[in-house]
C-alpha cells in the first residue's frame, strides 16, 4: 500500500486511551487525591489573603447588611419614595453586635476568612473535580456538557450575590427589628449574625444551582420536560418550601423574593430538560439509522 494511502493513526490518542484502560481503582484514588489536594490548596490561598484584609472585609462587606446605608436599604428607601410607602424604607436597625468570648473575634476572623476562601475558590474547585469527572464521559457527554464549569460558576455567584444583596438585608432587617417588648434589647453575639449571613448567601448559591441539576437528572434519565411540566404546581409548593428554609425569617415578602427567582430557574431548567431530550432522541435515532 502507498504511504499516502496508509490510514492516520493518532498514536498519543491511542496512548492516553491504553493509559486510561490500564488505571485501576487505586490509581484512580490517587489522580483524585491530587484533584482534592489541589483544591485544597486553592481554598487555603483565598482563606490566607482574605485573613490579611479581614479587617477591611468585615467593615465593608460582612457588617455592611448591619448598617442603614448599605445598598438595599437605600433603594429600598427609594423604591418607597417612588411608591409611596414608606413603611418599605429602612431608616433603623435595632441591635448591637457584641463578642462574648476572649477568642471570639479571631475565631469569628478564622471562620469568615474560611468561608470566603471557599466562596471564591469554587471556579477551581469544580474545575479540578470536573478534570476528574470529564475523562470518564462519553464524547456526545463530554460535547454536551461543554462549557459545565463556566455554567456552574455564573448560577452559583449569581446565587450569592442575590442572596447577599436582597435576601439577607431583608431577613436580618426583619429579625433585628422584631420586638416582643420594647424593653428587651438585641444584642446577638457575632457568631450567631456570620451564621445568618452565610447561610443565606451560600443557600442561595447552591440553590441556583437548579438547572445543573435537572440537566443532569435528564442526561441520566431519570426525569424529562414532560414530568417537571405535569408536577409544576407541586414544584412551586416545593420552591415555597423551601424558600421558607433558606429564609429564617416568617416575612412573607423575602420568602416570596426567594422563591420568584427559583421558579424562573425551575422555568429554564424545563427548556433546559426538553433541548437534552431532544438532543438525545436525535441521537438514537441517528444510531438507530447506522444499525
Amino acid at each position: 500500500m502507498p504511504l499516502d494511502q496508509t490510514p492516520y493513526f493518532d498514536y498519543d490518542d491511542e496512548e492516553k486511551e491504553s493509559e486510561g484502560k490500564e488505571m485501576g481503582f487505586l490509581d484512580h484514588l490517587e489522580e483524585l487525591r491530587w484533584h482534592l489536594i489541589r483544591a485544597a490548596i486553592s481554598i487555603a490561598l483565598f482563606m490566607v489573603i482574605a485573613f490579611v484584609f479581614i479587617g477591611d472585609i468585615y467593615n465593608k462587606v460582612i457588617l455592611a447588611p448591619a448598617k442603614v446605608d448599605f445598598w438595599t436599604y437605600r433603594m429600598m428607601c427609594k423604591l418607597a419614595d417612588m411608591v409611596g410607602a414608606p413603611g418599605l424604607c429602612v431608616r433603623e436597625l435595632n441591635f448591637e453586635l457584641m463578642s462574648r468570648e476572649v477568642s471570639g473575634q479571631f475565631v469569628m476572623a478564622l471562620t469568615s476568612a474560611a468561608i470566603i476562601g471557599l466562596v471564591f475558590a469554587f471556579p477551581y474547585v469544580f474545575w479540578e473535580i470536573w478534570r476528574f469527572v470529564k475523562p470518564g464521559l462519553k464524547p456526545s457527554e463530554s460535547k454536551s456538557a461543554r462549557g459545565a464549569v463556566f455554567y456552574v460558576t455564573l448560577l452559583f455567584f449569581s446565587g450569592v450575590f442575590f442572596g447577599y444583596f436582597i435576601v439577607s438585608p431583608l431577613a436580618i432587617n426583619f429579625l433585628v427589628n422584631f420586638q416582643i417588648d420594647p424593653s428587651i434589647k438585641n444584642q446577638f453575639d457575632i457568631g450567631s449574625y456570620i451564621s445568618i449571613l452565610a447561610t443565606l448567601t451560600l443557600a442561595c448559591g447552591i440553590a441556583f444551582q437548579l438547572p445543573v441539576a435537572i440537566f443532569v437528572l435528564t442526561k441520566i434519565g431519570v426525569i424529562g420536560p414532560e414530568f417537571m411540566r405535569t408536577y409544576r404546581k407541586h414544584a412551586v409548593v416545593v420552591i415555597l418550601i423551601v424558600a421558607a428554609i433558606i429564609t429564617p425569617s416568617p416575612d412573607v415578602t423575602s420568602q416570596i423574593l426567594v422563591a420568584f427567582p427559583l421558579y424562573i430557574l425551575y422555568e429554564v431548567s424545563i427548556i433546559i430538560s426538553a433541548r437534552e431530550e431532544k438532543r438525545k432522541l436525535a441521537e438514537e435515532k441517528a444510531a438507530g439509522i447506522k444499525d
